[in-house]
């Protein structure tokens, strides 16, 4: 994960292995400011990757900021789709 202004770009994997350690670095590029989170750069996932995009933009909205997601990978697509989260999420 690196932040460039008010983007933060992750690659590679999101997925539990990780999840607590990216969570973590999301919720402090979100009190510094990140306004978009692109997932150009992400190889892996599982239903992690959902929960913690969740759990940011819930971060973000609380400090009263909008948070989004930009090219998403069709993985992380379908299983927004898969569970009914596609529109929270506005991917």
């Amino acid at each position: 994960m690196r932040r460039e202004a008010d983007t933060v770009y992750l690659d590679g994997e999101l997925t539990l292995a990780n999840a607590r350690r990216l969570l973590d670095e999301g919720a402090a590029a979100i009190a510094e400011g990140a306004a978009r989170f692109d997932l150009a750069g992400v190889t892996k996932v599982d239903s992690a990757a959902l929960s913690l995009m969740l759990a940011w933009r819930r971060r973000a909205l609380a400090a009263g900021r909008d948070l989004t997601f930009s090219s998403p990978p069709e993985s992380i697509k379908s299983l927004a789709r898969l569970y009914g989260v596609d529109e929270l999420l506005a991917i």
